[in-house]
């Protein structure tokens, strides 16, 4: 069992740099712009023996109606309705600003406890500011300070009785990953790694700014939980979100637009870009989400390869499909554009979606876990062997100077993504037109449609070679010695 602590106050006072401390990771954003954080992003965090789980929010504005500040007010109501606890943090140097005093009001009506904590009272500095916050009316305000961990003692001392009402002391059960064997040799041609209904299946969701990601990730857990508007660039961090459909649990990523890099000028949107390629790096699928009404402009393409040299598994979803008049004419062209601009995934899976009137919004979990199976695909080496003496026998590798390339032996180094070894005692000199051709094979017989596919070529050793060696060497000690014995002329 645990508790929930959601950390509230006014923009810049600190918020995620102490939610980034207690979780023991660079999680959320930091910089010293006001407003970074705009969606509430939940962690795992802990505290000496404690452990619970702690919620960012945005910073609390007063503004109403349907403006961006109003959208994000409410995000963080939502996070103190759902928390526990709630820590309430004011800028200690700054001093108690009237938009704390409105915070205050708020949470004292709230039923929800509050624990008052001064940010920033390293050295003596802030020492005046921690004093001010008594008059807030929500006791004795903790001095701590997130950026250099001090007054975590006195935290720890304010959340006890919460933890100790909620048993939050036991250790949290790790995970284990799956083990695979590499070197085992299947008597199946294929062996599909078993999907574990404990371990959640990592899926982010990646696409251009404004393309709705968000509004996608919150049609499809049924709630309002991501920060949507009309605005282009509104999500910054990458927010996970656990989500179960049915047994099968699932972490959802909705990531900030991905611009082409020539856009991207300013320090915080290279952070938001930078947090969107580790939550690719972490996912095993990704769903590339494209604009139906503006389909595969130049940025959708590059991210599409980012994803595949990644090695993720990629699903593609076509938004917006409500707004197309003909779709069957827009469902062929969009076939032909993947097989003419990304024949690296031949075959992947393609999901016309409406966030908005719900369509298709049911089968994309079902082709993310076809595509995962794909992903994790193993294939027996007896198997690829007769498939690369049949390939080839097919279409013989090209002359090269004068000589035929001979490949000799395939296996499966290891899959997630599927990766193959061809050894060749001419490796290098393999074409890449042939590689493209025995990897067309590959995905069109062992069913990797979608899925990117490894082919390293390796030079294999020569067993002869050894023996040539020695063969030689005798012969030439045999002349040697004869040319030795035989008797000098005069």
């Amino acid at each position: 069992m645990s508790f929930t602590l959601a950390i509230v106050g006014r923009p810049n006072v600190g918020k995620s740099t102490l939610f980034n401390r207690l979780v023991g990771k660079k999680l959320a954003l930091v910089d010293d712009t006001p407003g970074v954080t705009r969606d509430r992003r939940e962690g795992d965090a802990r505290l000496g023996d404690i452990h619970f789980k702690i919620i960012d929010t945005a910073g609390f504005e007063d503004a109403s109606g349907d403006v961006l500040p109003a959208r994000m007010r409410r995000q963080t109501e939502a996070a103190i309705a759902a928390a526990d606890v709630c820590l309430f943090l004011v800028d200690a140097r700054a001093g108690i600003m009237p938009l704390d005093e409105e915070i205050a009001r708020i949470l004292r009506k709230d039923e929800t406890p509050v624990i008052l904590a001064a940010n920033k009272c390293e050295g003596k500095q802030g020492e005046a500011g921690r004093m001010e916050a008594f008059r807030l009316g929500l006791g004795e305000p903790l001095g701590i300070s997130a950026e250099h961990g001090e007054g975590t003692a006195d935290l720890y001392g304010a959340l006890l009785p919460f933890a100790e009402e909620a048993g939050a002391f036991e250790e949290d059960e790790q995970e284990a990953e799956p083990v695979i064997d590499m070197d085992a040799e299947d008597a199946d041609d294929i062996v599909d790694e078993e999907i574990d209904d404990e371990k959640p299946l990592r899926l982010a969701v990646v696409g251009r700014p404004n393309a709705g990601k968000s509004t996608l990730i919150n049609a499809l857990i049924g709630e309002d939980r991501m920060l949507t508007g009309p605005e282009a660039g509104i999500t910054r961090d990458s927010i996970s979100v656990d989500w179960k459909v049915g047994k099968r649990r699932i972490k959802l990523w909705d990531t900030a637009g991905l611009r082409r890099r020539a856009r991207v000028t300013e320090k915080l949107e290279k952070l938001s870009v930078a947090d969107t390629l580790r939550a690719v790096d972490f996912a095993e699928v990704v769903v590339l989400l494209i604009d139906a009404t503006q389909p595969f402009e130049k940025q959708d393409l590059h991210i599409a390869d980012l994803v595949v040299n990644e090695g993720r598994s990629l699903v593609l979803a076509i938004s917006k499909w409500d707004l197309v008049e003909d779709r069957a004419a827009a469902r062929r062209e969009i076939d032909q554009r993947i097989d003419e601009l990304l024949p690296q995934v031949k075959g992947i899976e393609i999901v016309p979606i409406s966030s908005m009137t719900g369509q298709g919004l049911d089968k994309i979990i079902p082709a993310a876990l076809r595509a995962y199976t794909r992903w994790t695909r193993r294939v027996s080496t007896a198997a690829l062997n007769r498939w690369l003496e049949i390939a080839v026998s097919r279409h013989q590798p090209p002359a090269v100077q004068g000589r035929r390339i001979r490949l000799r032996y395939m296996t499966q180094a290891k899959s997630r993504p599927p990766t193959f070894i061809v050894f060749s005692q001419r490796a290098e000199k393999l074409p890449d037109s042939y590689v493209r051709y025995l990897v067309n094979g590959l995905r069109e017989r062992f069913d990797l449609d979608g899925t990117p596919i490894r082919l390293m070529m390796r030079k294999g050793d020569n067993p002869y070679a050894a023996k040539r060696t020695r063969r030689g060497t005798s012969i030439k000690a045999k002349i040697k010695s004869k040319a030795a014995s035989k008797p000098k002329k005069g």
